[in-house]
């Protein structure tokens, strides 16, 4: 029998998975935790090698605090583009949070407002430079999962009417898209749908994005892992920050294993920031849960039943949003919005509100059982926008975060970004980049009992009014 072997410092759990976890409320994401039982934590493989936990006092350039998508884009494009080596330090396994637990898609997007949202808030001028921007970072996405083994599905995004009475508002954003950003959308009835992409019983028609692509969440972490590395970026697991001061210039990070001295230091802790961390951060992103569920590999009679002749992304026009697509190993991946708190996350009621969605869209898949159940967090800003930025000037403090449940794509670009800012690099003067996350100081913790009522209220306009 062949052995099994792990590579020299690959992430070794300490302590168990906490299904209950909350940022909102608990001290933070603990240490050397394992990871939460997603299908892509469950197909990826053995974890790459990283530099194992901090075991002594450091001095470095630069440090990051986050090794998902955004931090690790962050060492990449420092090393690559400026000749700055960080350091990432990281509270369990690499990607451990946000980056292995979304839906895998990868959308020309950021945050939740629409282009149409963009305008009335900031202009058509400005709105088209965000655009511009969105395009950019969906190139650099392209550019950087070339060389990586993460089952790219690149075929476009439609975005589902779940009824009929969505499709005028579907017509106008196509007619927006088209007219004022100069991009190619097209609007496909019901009939069609069905006949030339897939049997969503549901779904009144959609209109097609050209730029949308399906990815294996935990491929493309790894991915980013060993490019990191091989740039000359360290990687450090099971060391998270309990304790920052700065001094002179120098911040002091204070981990397990010993004390990081960085004169400079990027956050990408997403949807997982600990609300002690840092002032800078507290009180900045309202953490959502969303559940996500593979099924077992779907037989040929049951992929004919539900139509599938694509394999694009799929969201729908719910404000509780449903994602989804056939994988390549022909399971069903869908996901959808779950419970307000962290300590009601394991209550099965969510779960069959994702599966009653999964049923009302695919009849044909009632009693085909989960191979994986999962949830995660996502970091949703306060005005649906990320920021990437340094938010106090004359500090060397910096974040990208906020991405609303569209990171994995831009969060690629906000790397880069923030990458550009550690290193004294202008970016675009877009609203993205300059100032801070908005905050709602201390009513943050107390708006889930407005997020119990406002999900009510959702549930009740997108199913039933």
């Amino acid at each position: 029998m062949q052995k099994h072997l792990v590579p020299q410092n690959s992430f070794v759990p300490q302590s168990p998975y906490d299904p209950r976890y909350d940022p909102v409320t608990d001290g933070g994401p603990g240490r050397g935790r394992d990871y939460c039982p997603t299908y892509w934590i469950g197909t990826a493989g053995t974890p790459p090698a990283d530099d194992g936990p901090v075991t002594a006092d450091m001095d470095v350039d630069v440090a990051i605090i986050g090794s998902g998508y955004t931090g690790l884009s962050t060492a990449i494009h420092l090393a690559r583009d400026h000749g700055i080596k960080a350091t990432v330090l990281e509270a369990n396994g690499v990607a451990w949070g946000c980056s292995t637990r979304n839906g895998g898609q990868a959308q020309i997007s950021a945050g939740r407002l629409t282009r149409g949202q963009w305008i009335k808030r900031w202009g058509i001028d400005v709105a088209r430079k965000m655009h511009g921007e969105m395009i950019e970072a969906f190139d650099l996405f392209r550019s950087l999962i070339a060389d990586i083994d993460c089952e790219p599905q690149a075929d476009g995004h439609l975005y589902i009417a779940h009824r009929a009475k969505m499709m005028p508002k579907l017509e106008k954003q196509s007619q927006l898209l088209n007219e004022a950003f100069g991009y190619p959308t097209r609007i496909i009835g019901r009939s069609e749908l069905h006949a030339d992409y897939l049997k969503d019983e549901e779904a009144g028609g959609a209109m097609y994005e050209p730029d949308g692509i399906g990815i294996h969440a935990g491929k493309l972490a790894f991915g980013y892992l060993d490019l990191a590395r091989s740039l000359g970026a360290k990687v450090h697991t099971a060391s998270p920050v309990s304790g920052w001061e700065t001094r002179d210039g120098v911040h002091h990070l204070k981990t397990p294993g010993g004390t990081v001295r960085a004169r400079s230091v990027g956050i990408a802790t997403a949807g997982y920031t600990a609300p002690g961390m840092a002032k800078l951060t507290s009180h900045r992103l309202m953490p959502i849960l969303s559940n996500s569920v593979a099924t077992r590999p779907l037989t040929e009679a049951e992929r004919q039943a539900c139509g599938f002749r694509t394999r694009m992304i799929l969201t729908d026009t719910r404000t509780l949003r449903h994602y989804y697509r056939l994988l390549p190993d022909n399971r069903l991946q869908i996901g959808s919005r779950s419970a307000v708190t962290g300590a009601d996350a394991e209550n099965p009621k969510h779960l069959e509100l994702l599966l009653a969605g999964m049923h009302r869209k695919f009849p044909a898949l009632k009693g085909v059982p989960l191979d994986y159940s999962w949830w995660g967090w996502v970091d949703v800003s306060h005005d649906m926008m990320p920021r990437i930025s340094r938010p106090v000037r004359g500090q060397t403090i910096h974040y990208a975060m906020g991405y609303g449940g569209n990171g994995v794509m831009y969060s690629a670009q906000a790397g880069r970004r923030m990458a550009q800012l550690i290193a004294g690099k202008p970016v675009p003067d877009l609203p993205i980049f300059t100032g801070e996350l908005p905050h709602h100081g201390i009513l943050t913790p107390f708006r889930r009992l407005g997020q119990r009522a406002m999900y009510r209220w959702y549930q009740l306009r997108d199913e039933t009014l």
